[in-house]
């Protein structure tokens, strides 16, 4: 790279920091040819890398994002079948395998500042060359962040209508009729005319004729892209685009990676260190040999596994010759709650948003208040589990990942070999919540079935499920304001000391740094991301955001909802607080701020209506709350009450505004199970941790709301021609302050803690 001080053009910068000034152009510019990733079966033809039909009509659709709950392997497919003209019911899908056709480069442009971190800003345009010249290098097509309509709608749509415009030539070709006397429903081509009547094709005979046919450039796109309106809906109503998961996963026959079998399979079970700097210093290498079925133990540089024929015979060696770990820097919940009070008296905060003047948010406001939050772990159903057969210098890996690129990396790196060697196999998650985006396991299975010689499935146990998980940030907030003579804010400050767990997040993805590596690389560096959601939706003349690192000596990790998890739960619980302060009543206190957002407005009056909102006062135990992540919008009222058995949610009514709805029923899917996920990082999910061991060992150690636990829910969405956003994040990032801000409406107690119950009556 050039000197820094040298002048140099913004363009000159660009091209230092991608080749070190050589042949740099030539990157940039050079064509780029990929593979076609899909590999047609018998009588079947591929159009381009998304769809394949085949001559019984049947469209396979190629998804490149994993499917864990959020209903993906439909809403692509929907994408496609709309555009196509297909039968629904002839609608299949297809994995796609890891392809520089597949690149996210909407999520490779929002984390820019993770792996391009000296000048993200020239990176951070999904459109950019930069963006996507990067993920097609990195084979990058992660599934986080709701972005996979953002990034594949657009080119699911092209390829359906490419596909569909070569269909009619074939069918008009055969009729000797125009293109454009033909359409194209319900799986079928037809031409009409007065003097032959109505003629029909199905896609299967045209196939073979169609796939020879140049594509049109550009394709021929329907007017409108899919979309359904909520108003169409109503309780009760037929689906036209059901879940194509739903059938298998019904009837046990939708395959996750812990089904995978093959001949000669051996079964792992494994032991981690304790979160820290740990090696292992005692195993009993003779505690399995007389365990029928039992082959070996084998170690790895902070956990040690046993192989054997089946899973229970290897949990249980691994029980017998009891290992034990020297932990030279261990994590305890003290040491963080520590770190993070230093951090926010003692701390040099960095400012990373300013609107107004700067001089108005300095010093001590008049209203200072401070919230907490523990950190939070997953919780996901199904453990981690993964698959490896290695030979002949290349592995085959079947996992259940949201970065199949890093999971190949990650087993290419522990065993030596080339990531292009690896083959990845991406298999369907039981609910990851961006825990699967951690990719240890690919390389703890992979140096397995290296050492075994033999197909190896390694499975965690619950318990080791939680030893490596890198929990949520715990976080510390004081939220300040100067409320003007009606009470509201006309000076707001958030300071949030948090460690900068979106960086350490990116240092152990994209540089394959260990994870106190990776800690201790960012440990002082601010990180936008890591308060990402603390600018209030609400207009306040100025107001700054100051995020001050602190390095609290705990890995920590992405969690659904991410930073938006407790930076709703500051805002919203603050600005309930501040108009209580003035004596106004909740909703029209925020209404008042809202002039410039006229749809979350409308989303907080609906909401209010649906749950028949009194006021949140004289003790209704109601308490509302709303928020913004994106382009999506979302209020939520609460219901809520601390009885003897602790705190009781009766009713949840939430209205969102997410743009263009691709599938009424998935969306409202999303929204509610965000609130069912919310609800649980709201009243648990919270272990401590004592020389890097978490006290939760089990899911019924961590408070989750069981199903007599979860409140009614009623879900209603605006209708709304914006695009498309997310909804799978909003309901998870609502229901903490909106509970809360109940049970002060109940009880008279604010609670400022996540999780709520970590504080007294």
């Amino acid at each position: 790279m050039a000197s820094p001080r040298a002048p140099v053009s913004r363009r000159g910068i660009l091209i230092g920091a991608l080749a070190g000034g050589g042949l740099a152009v030539g990157y940039l510019l050079r064509p780029r040819r990929f593979p076609l990733p899909l590999e047609p079966g018998r009588d079947e033809y591929a159009f381009g890398a998304w769809i394949k039909i085949a001559a019984d009509g049947v469209v396979s659709v190629a998804v490149p994002q994993v499917e864990m709950g959020q209903g993906v392997t439909t809403l692509l497919p929907q994408i496609v079948a709309h555009e196509l003209g297909a039968d629904w019911r002839q609608v299949a899908v297809e994995p796609a395998p890891v392809s520089a056709l597949y690149v996210n480069t909407v999520l490779a442009a929002k984390w820019a500042p993770l792996w391009f971190p000296v000048m993200p800003g020239l990176a951070e345009a999904p459109d950019g060359f930069l963006a996507q010249r990067w993920a097609q290098d990195h084979r990058f097509n992660a599934t986080a962040d709701g972005t996979s309509l953002a990034a594949y709608e657009a080119p699911a749509r092209a390829a359906a209508a490419s596909a569909r415009a070569v269909l009619v030539r074939a069918a008009a070709a055969r009729w000797g009729v125009a293109p454009e006397e033909c359409e194209v429903a319900n799986g079928l081509v037809i031409h009409g005319d007065a003097i032959h009547g109505d003629r029909r094709l199905n896609f299967g005979p045209l196939a073979a004729e169609a796939a020879a046919f140049s594509p049109p450039d550009p394709p021929p796109l329907r007017a409108e892209p899919m979309a359904e309106k909520p108003g169409e809906f109503p309780p009760g109503a037929p689906l036209r685009y059901p879940r194509l998961d739903m059938p298998s996963k019904v009837d046990g026959s939708w395959m996750f990676a812990g089904d995978v079998r093959l001949p000669d399979m051996l079964r792992a079970a494994i032991r981690h260190a304790p979160i820290g700097k740990a090696s292992l210093s005692r195993l009993d290498e003779n505690a399995g040999k007389d365990l029928p079925g039992f082959l070996r133990f084998v170690r790895g540089p902070d956990w040690v596994a046993a192989l054997a024929r089946d899973w229970w015979t290897a949990e249980t060696a691994l029980t017998r010759a009891a290992p034990r770990f020297r932990v030279a820097r261990g994590s305890d919940s003290g040491e963080v709650d520590e770190a993070l009070e230093q951090a926010m008296t003692m701390g040099s905060p960095t400012r990373v948003h300013l609107t107004g003047e700067a001089g108005a948010v300095e010093g001590a406001l008049p209203v200072q208040i401070r919230y907490e939050v523990a950190p939070a772990v997953h919780a996901t159903i199904e453990t981690a589990s993964a698959t490896a057969r290695y030979a002949n210098g290349r592995l085959e890996l079947w996992i259940g990942t949201q970065a199949p690129g890093a999971a190949r990396a990650a087993a290419a790196e522990a065993i030596g070999i080339a990531a292009g060697d690896v083959v990845l196999y991406p298999m369907a998650i039981g609910g990851s919540f961006d825990r699967r985006l951690e990719c240890a396991h690919a390389g703890q299975v992979a140096v397995l079935a290296r050492e075994a010689g033999r197909p190896v499935q390694l499975t965690l146990s619950r318990r080791q499920e939680h030893f490596a998980t890198f929990p949520r940030a715990p976080v510390v907030a004081v939220m300040a304001a100067r409320p003007d003579a009606e009470g509201r804010p006309t000076a707001w400050r958030a300071r949030i000391a948090a460690p900068a767990t979106a960086r350490e997040f990116g240092r152990r993805m994209f540089s394959g740094l260990a994870p106190f590596d990776a800690l201790d690389a960012v440990a002082a560096v601010a990180d936008p991301m890591a308060v990402e959601g603390a600018v209030p939706a609400y207009a306040v003349p100025d107001l700054a955001v100051d995020h001050i690192p602190a390095a609290i000596g705990l890995p920590t990790g992405r969690m659904r909802g991410n930073a938006h998890g407790y930076t709703a739960f500051f805002n919203e619980s603050f600005v309930d607080e501040l108009a209580h302060r003035a004596g106004r009543e909740p909703l029209s206190y925020r209404m008042a701020m809202l002039g410039h957002d006229p749809r979350l407005a409308e989303c907080l009056q609906r909401a209010a209506s649906l749950a028949q909102w009194g006021g949140g006062g004289d003790n209704s135990g109601q308490g509302i709350a709303c928020h913004v992540i994106g382009e999506g919008r979302i209020a939520l009222v609460a219901s809520a009450r601390r009885d003897e058995n602790g705190v009781r949610v009766d009713r949840l009514s939430a209205v969102a505004d997410i743009g263009r709805i691709v599938n009424h029923d998935v969306a409202r899917q999303q929204i509610e199970g965000g609130l069912v996920f919310g609800l649980g990082l709201a009243l648990g999910c919270s272990p401590g941790y004592a020389g890097g061991r978490p006290d939760g060992e089990r899911l019924s150690d961590l408070s989750l709301p069981t199903l007599a636990d979860c409140p009614a829910i009623e879900v209603q969405f605006i209708e709304s021609d914006a695009d498309p956003a997310d909804p799978g994040e909003l309901g998870t990032a609502v229901v903490a302050p909106a509970v809360a801000n109940a049970l002060y409406s109940a009880t008279g107690l604010r609670f400022r803690r996540l999780p709520l119950f970590a504080e007294d009556m």
